[in-house]
């Protein structure tokens, strides 16, 4: 079984922006919970430091390598399985081979012979695809697969550095993974919620920084949806019609027919429940119809305030 990077260079280009991928990137941080469990998910506490990747002028290119690839066994938590890195030419960033183990070969781009701060993203990348593979974890198809290989990074301290790696100027473009550089930007915002970090100070790329605020400011939209006591005035009043609506009709739920897997729903029961994600696992949430309450999330054993 073989994983590959993200292509990267001008034969990418155009970078693809926004939230296109957005549905998966939640599927993959349920995933995630629910695989390890919310008290592994927080051993993660702790981001890979710049210091940890950086490489030195007068540092040996192979030692270096092998010493952020140590650096990524130790993030992801997998001290018996050791990296055997290279560098050949090819279309992508990085390949790795998913054998048995203990030893792992990982091949690099050549040309990060000569860009060396973009190593540590690539090496993230590939060193997460081991680390699922030992989890037993993945996702139908390849897309889907490297979505959530890139979200399990980032969420899990290392994806920072993939979002560093998209730079752009007026001849050329650079960016590792297969999220867009706003998905980055949101799983990190995700992260940060809950450990409580401050990413945006580790981006030495201007880009990658704008790309993190837009991603934080889809991140802060799902914690005021309703029914969540912090939600806006206008969809507090959507969700007033639609509560009306289907304690009115409660045999047409659920409600509305419209809704998206990532936005609430009214079910028939008794009492008539709302079920919505949890804005930090995204696992759904079902709690009756009454008014102010504190709900607690199953998954990710998170507490809520909603108004029902």
């Amino acid at each position: 079984m073989t994983a590959q990077g993200a292509p990267t260079g001008p034969a990418a280009d155009p970078v693809e922006r926004g939230f296109p991928h957005l549905t998966t990137v939640r599927s993959a941080i349920t995933a995630l919970y629910k695989r390890l469990s919310p008290d592994t998910v927080r051993q993660f506490d702790v981001s890979v430091a710049p210091s940890d990747v950086a490489f030195s002028d007068s540092e040996d290119l192979y030692t270096g390598v092998q010493r952020v690839a140590r650096v990524m066994v130790q993030q992801f938590r997998l001290p018996d399985a050791r990296m055997i890195v290279s560098f050949r030419e090819m279309e992508h960033a990085a390949h790795v081979e998913l054998a048995a183990g203990p030893e792992y070969f990982i091949e690099l781009n050549a040309r990060f012979k000569h860009h060396r701060r973009d190593i540590g993203a690539a090496l993230a990348h590939e060193v997460m695809h081991v680390c699922l593979h030992r989890l037993g974890l993945a996702f139908a198809g390849t897309r889907d697969n490297e979505i959530l290989t890139d979200t399990a990074t980032t969420y899990l301290g290392a994806g920072w550095l993939l979002l560093d790696a998209f730079r752009q100027d007026q001849v050329s473009s650079q960016k590792l993974g297969y999220l867009t550089p706003e998905e980055f930007g949101y799983v990190l915002a995700k992260r940060a919620a809950v450990f409580g970090e401050g990413p945006e100070v580790w981006f030495t790329s201007p880009q990658a920084y704008e790309a993190y605020l837009k991603g934080s400011g889809m991140a802060r939209a799902d914690e005021t949806r309703p029914p969540l006591a912090v939600s806006g005035w206008a969809g507090r009043r959507r969700y007033t019609r639609d509560r009306r609506h289907a304690l009115a009709r409660p045999g047409s739920t659920p409600y509305p027919p419209d809704a998206d897997p990532y936005s609430y729903a009214f079910e028939s029961r008794s009492p008539v429940r709302v079920s919505f994600p949890c804005p930090t696992c995204q696992q759904r949430i079902r709690v009756p119809v009454r008014g102010r309450m504190r709900a607690r999330c199953g998954l990710c054993r998170s507490v809520l305030d909603c108004d029902t």
